[in-house]
This record gives C-alpha cells, structure tokens and sequence, in this order.
C-alpha cells in the first residue's frame, strides 16, 4: 500500500463529521478508504492499540456514516475493538495520537466522549441488547424514521447475550439492523457450532433453514464486506425495510497490512511495529521475568500432565491467558467454550461435581459477567471449582471497563469462598499445586497483567496452608499488610527508608479466609496499621482486616490503601497506580510522615 506523502491534499484531513463524508462521491469514497487504513497504522504503529479489527471494517465504517445518519441514527460497535475508523470520522482525527493515553480517547466507545458514541462498550455481546432498547425508545416517543444499528462479530454473537437480544428483537417491529461482520476471528480463532454453521452458509452448503430467518430476521448476505459500493446499495435498501434486519458481511481482520492478515492473533493488539513491513518492533534481548499468565499457562500443563483429573476451561481467552499451552500439549482437557462466562462456570461446576479438577480462566472483569453462576452454581453447592483470575488490579490502557478492581470485593463476601492473592510467581504455583491436591470449598487465585519478579521462577512445588499469614519483615512501630503482587512494592519502599527497622511487613496471600491469629499479633504489637492492596477499597482487603479488628474490639487506627470508590480511566499501569495512589511514592510518604 503506497505511503501518503502529505495530509494536506487528502480527502480525509478535510472529514471532520460525517456531513463532511457525505459531501464526497461515491467515487471519492474508494480514496477515503484507503486513506483511513493508512491512518489507522500510522498511529497505532507507534502508539500501540487494537489494530486488525479496525483495519478490517473500514469500508463497512465508510459505508455506515455515509448511509446512515449519524448520530440522530444510533450506531453502536459491539466490543469496540473494531471502532478506531468511526472515531476518526467523529471528530477525533486530530486527536486520535492520544488514543488510549492518561487524559486522552478511550480505546473503546465511550458516551461520555462524543455523541457519535451512542453506547460505550469494552465487553462483548452487549450491542443487541442496548440498541434494542433505544429502538424500543424511539418507538414508545414516536420517532419512526430514527435507525439503529449494531455491529457484532461472529465471536460476539455467539454469547448468550447476543441470543437473548435477538430473540426478543425477532418479535418486535423495531427499526433495528443488526450487521453481522464474519471474519471467524474475535481476539482467538472463532469457536463452537454456529462458527461452524456460518462457514457453511459462506460456502453455500448450509441447511436450507436460516437461522436468522428463523428468529424472525429480515437475513441479506453473505456479502463481502470490503466491497464499497455494494456495502453501500445494500444499505440504503435495508434502511427503507420496516422491522428486524440482520446484514451479514464477510471481512478479513487486519485488511490492508499483509502482516495483520496473515498472523491475525498477533496483529489484534500488535505493540510497535514497522509501518511500511508491518514487522514488529524487536526488544530488548535482556532476560525478563516471564508474564503471570505464562507462568499459569506452564504450571498448569506440568500439573495436568502429572493428574489426569485436571481440566482447562476459558471463555474465548486462550492466547491472552495462556490456557493455549495446554490446548497445545493436552488439547482433549483444554476447552475454549467461545464468549460465554455464564457457561464456562456452570460446565466447571458440573465437571467438579463429577469429580474432575477444573481450573476455569477469566479475566477478573470478565467474571463478573459471571456473579451469580459464580454464587448459585458454584459457592452455594460448595463445589470445589479452582478459577483463575487474570488481570487483577488495574490493567492499564484498555481502561475502566477492563480494571480488574472489584474481584476481591464481590468475591470476599459469597460464603464458601476462598480467595488467594499470590505475592510471585512461585506463590502463583504452589496455589495451583495446593489447589488440585484437593479442596473442600471453590476457591479464586488473582494474580495481575505483566511480567512478574522473579527469572528463575520454577521451583519445586510446595504445599501452602489455607488461610495462613507471612512475616516477611518484623518491625516495632508500623505494620504494613498486603495482599499479591503489590508486596513487591512495599519490599522495595522498605529498603528505601532509613528508619525501616520500625516497619514490618506482613503478607496476607488469603483474603479469605484471614489469618485473625496473625492479626491480633499484629493489633497487640505495633501502634500504627497499614494495609495496601490493588482492589476496590470499599469491601475489599482492608475492610477485611478493618472487620477482624472490629470483631477484636481493636482501638487501633488502620489506614487503608487500595482503589478509591471511582472508576479508574486509562493510562499505563504506572500512571493509574499514582492516580489512585497506591503506588511507592504515595506509600511512601505516609510511612514517613508516620516515622
């Protein structure tokens, strides 16, 4: 694709809204395209961000904001992954560098961003449901010509959600298109039989019902989705049909950078890259610790291979938990069940009762798509299911609706739930190891994103006991406690204070159930308590240890660190860490300003 020389002389430097779009021809269009792919990979060549779903829905973008009216039409992006084209074409060009940078654009539709945003979204499946809803709105307030669109992925679709969204719409005579974008990839591959049912209907070779038509859907395509002109014509003759409709498109993800294309995993969410080759950005060659993900992907094959009771379940995630290591080594113990939290608790649950060993893997956000699966199926029958949550604490520029902030909140208070937060990686380890030996009760292991601490992180495994505390550092004055990976940073602030023989430090890698023998030691020895987390403040941790207190008719002041009662924007872990002030420095000075 030939590199546009200057921004001056293109079509897209004058689009600022889609009434700037409109003006063009439908000639002009094909130039627009390619100017916002360029644009695209530019940007996210160097600021990093979410690359191939949006490079492969440009055309559909164009043709969307060309047809349609936007945003008096409501037009929401299931996910957002795939939506840096329409924010570019909203108003955003010039901003667009600051994509998912502290004080910048989210990487997601956001409402409170701009008006084109009709609903924001950073989980899947929710699309359906909410643009049902403004058309059921505009019905009820007699707006007849307003359209609604949603575009949803065939990953997406095949949520539960999704389905409970199109079964309802299927009954109404809302003005509603559904645009079904098929390129048989969501972040992993597509999984499951309707991604089976929608490869036949590409083929031609499905049955001759239409599922779609079936659900009461006015079904056109399949079509291919990066022909312009006819994306277009289909368009404007859906938007004159009255009732439920549903467009399904054929786009390729990563369209218009051959690397993208070709390795559509990799190139969903690249890093720095090359813009011309699309190669990736090589770094460092220094030895690093290995990712808490990887760390769980390998321990859990080494543990699977060793009892054969051990299962592997994730909700569409295994690359990015690294579940893709056991689907590689054991691949008949390993399921992705494709978007649907719901499911992947309730089969862990059933897999439990039947006396296998399930380690269910969700990213802490996703699980709570999950909550009551997690309290009625599991917690209430005491079912010993092992869930694995990724992405603990704060997740950095995916954002809010991607901050693992709440699991130790929503968790902690469900009976019969033990809830772990490891210090390393070894920790990490020996809680699996201790988990699958057996365990009356669920139990929830939090570990972050990232690398962790230590290179030389597979060691034997040891047994852990339940509900016990560490002294890591015995001191006579304040008493630090933590809670997982953040230790690492009170040790750290610890080695930085001169006055340090004063301060202990004291790990707790069970929420719950808590050491109260440990803390009353802790209540009767030292003056000042601290405690630091990377949760929720409210209902976490240290309410935790605040409540024991409490039980113990404790006196002492007990200060607590954790993430403050709001939601915590975008930024790289450093910044959001400081914006909550949770991180060194703001521990730091509290501790001496207590010396």
């Amino acid at each position: 694709m030939p590199r546009i020389k200057s921004q001056l002389d293109t079509l897209l430097s004058n689009i600022n809204a889609p009434k700037d779009l409109k003006k063009l021809s439908k000639d002009q269009l094909a130039q627009v395209v390619r100017e916002l792919r360029e644009f695209i990979i530019d940007i996210v060549a160097t600021k990093e961000g979410h690359l191939g779903a949006s490079l492969g829905v440009v055309e559909l973008t164009v043709a969307l904001h060309y047809v349609f009216n936007t945003p008096t039409d409501k037009l929401i992006w299931d996910v957002g992954h795939q939506a840096y084209g329409h924010k570019i074409l909203t108003g955003r060009k010039e901003i667009f560098g600051t994509n998912r940078q502290l004080n910048g654009i989210s990487g997601f539709p956001k409402m409170g961003e701009s008006e084109y945003d009709a609903f924001g979204t950073g989980h899947s499946s929710t699309s359906i449901s909410a643009i049902l809803g403004m058309a059921l709105a505009s019905k009820l307030k007699e707006e007849h010509q307003r359209q609604h669109i949603a575009v949803i992925g065939d990953a997406s679709i095949a949520s539960g959600m999704a389905f409970e969204g199109l079964n309802h719409a299927g009954v109404t005579d809302t003005n509603i298109l559904i645009v079904l974008n098929d390129n048989a990839i969501g972040i992993d591959p597509s999984v499951g039989a309707l991604k089976k049912y929608l490869t036949n209907v590409k083929k031609g070779t499905a049955k001759d019902e239409n599922i779609f038509e079936c659900l009461n859907f006015n079904y056109s395509g399949p079509m291919d989705g990066h022909d312009l002109n006819a994306l277009i014509q289909e368009l404007e003759r859906l938007k004159s049909l009255p009732g439920p409709k549903l467009l399904h498109v054929i786009t390729t993800k990563g369209k218009g950078l051959q690397k993208a294309e070709e390795n559509q995993v990799t190139y969903h969410a690249p890093g720095k890259f090359d813009k011309k080759t699309g190669e990736l950005l090589k770094k460092s060659d220094r030895p690093e610790p290995l990712k808490y993900q990887d760390v769980f992907g390998h321990t859990l094959v080494a543990l699977a291979k060793a009892n054969e009771r051990i299962v592997g379940i994730t909700p569409a995630m295994p690359t990015g938990s690294s579940l893709k290591y056991m689907m590689e080594a054991i691949p008949d113990r390993a399921f992705d069940v494709g978007i649907a939290e719901q499911h992947a608790v309730t089969m862990a649950a059933g897999m439990a009762a039947a006396g296998l060993i399930p380690f269910c893997n969700v990213y802490s956000t996703f699980l709570q798509r999950a909550y009551d699966q997690v309290i009625h199926d599991v917690a209430l029958q005491n079912i010993p299911v092992i869930f694995c949550l990724d992405r603990a604490g704060l997740v950095g520029q995916d954002g809010p609706t991607h901050h693992g902030a709440f699991d130790i909140a929503y968790l902690r208070c469900i009976p019969n739930m033990v809830l772990c937060a490891p210090l390393n990686e070894v920790e990490l380890r020996n809680i699996m190891f201790t988990a699958q030996l057996g365990l009356e009760n669920p139990i929830a292991i939090r570990y972050p994103r990232g690398r962790g601490v230590l290179l030389d992180w597979e060691r034997p495994f040891e047994k852990m006991e339940i509900g016990t505390a560490l002294e890591l550092k015995k001191g006579t004055k304040i008493a630090i406690l933590s809670t997982g990976t953040i230790g690492n940073s009170i040790t750290q602030v610890l080695k930085e204070i001169t006055n340090d023989q004063s301060v202990g430090h004291y790990h707790f890698p069970f929420i719950k159930p808590l050491d109260t023998k440990r803390i009353h030691q802790i209540l009767e020895n030292y003056t000042h308590i601290i405690t630091v987390e990377d949760g929720s403040a409210k209902g976490g941790f240290g309410s935790g240890i605040l409540e024991v207190a409490n039980d113990l008719g404790s006196p002492k002041e007990i200060k607590v660190f954790g993430i403050p009662d709001v939601f915590i924007p975008h930024g790289t872990q450093e910044e959001l860490y400081q914006l909550a002030q949770i991180d060194i420095q703001s521990i730091r000075t509290h501790i001496e300003r207590l010396l």
